[in-house]
Formats: C-alpha cells, structure tokens, sequence
C-alpha cells in the first residue's frame, strides 16, 4: 500500500485560502445586507429594520478572518506533534461546517464541496504526520549526552569519571 504523503503546510494553505473564499463572501454579502436594508430604510415612511444580519454577516467574516491568520501562522510551527493534533482539529472544524451545511443550506453546494476538500486534505496530511513521528522515533538513537554520563558515573561511585 503506497502512503500518501501531504505536508502540514500544504495542508494549512488549502485552509488558509478556503478561510480567504468565505471570508470574501461573508464580505459581499454583508455589504449587500446593508444596503438592501438602507435602501428599505429610505423607502418605507417610518420603518427601521434590525441590524443584526449585518453585524451577524460581518462578525462571521470576522471570524473566518481570524481563522485565516490562524492558519497561516500554523506553518511556522515545526514540532510534528503539535501540527498533528492542530491538523485533528482543523479536520474536525471543517467537518463540522461541512455537515452543518449540507443539514442548514444544502443550496450551497460549492461551498460544501471546498470544505470537504479541505477537510479530506487535512485528514490525510495529518495520518501523513502519524507515520513520519513514527518514522522519526524509529529512527531516534537514545544516546546519552556527556553531562549524563558524567552525572552517571558520579552516582555510580566511579573514581575517575571523564570529564
């Protein structure tokens, strides 16, 4: 069975640019929200709608944002422990938009499609992970640094312990 091999940081840049579609969208459809209410605003004779579709539009992007960012700091990590359990939890993230979406706005196809995809990705990258810490413990020599050595053979009662 061949391993497939996708690095964190590709993994994290699929995330980082799906963050980036949603948060354009979220955007868009912020400002659309804002004018279509201004527009009723100024047309009906007394009438004030509620603003909080804009804020919720706005403070979705936001956060999709932040995400983002995120995501692109996540690349600078190195210990391959940490990235694996953040790729578990951006696999859990994108799985649960992904099912929100397809239970709350199925009509949004295109979007479901990119968060599966980027949730697929991350799942592999992050089993990629599994065997490349396994690769490296495997491969890891347990040798014993000089000072532990000399502590070593101190405790030991050794009477001439190389220094």
């Amino acid at each position: 069975m061949k391993k497939i091999n996708i690095p964190s940081k590709l993994s994290f840049i699929i995330s980082s640019i799906t963050s980036i579609i949603f948060v354009t969208y979220f955007i868009y459809k912020g400002f659309m929200v804002y004018f279509v209410q201004k527009t009723m605003d100024d047309t009906f004779i007394g009438g004030s709608s509620s603003d909080i579709m804009v804020t919720l539009w706005f403070a979705i992007s936001g956060v999709m944002g932040l995400s983002m960012f995120l995501f692109f700091q996540f690349t600078k990590i190195k210990d391959l422990n940490s990235q694996r359990t953040i790729q578990r939890g951006i696999f859990i993230g994108w799985t649960s938009i992904a099912i929100a979406m397809i239970i709350f706005i199925p009509s949004y196809i295109y979007f479901i499609i990119l968060t599966v995809i980027a949730s697929i990705v991350s799942l592999l990258s992050s089993i990629s992970l599994k065997y490349k810490i396994a690769e490296e413990l495997k491969n890891k020599k347990e040798t014993l640094s000089e000072k532990e050595i000399y502590l070593l053979q101190k405790l030991a009662g050794v009477k001439n312990p190389k220094k």
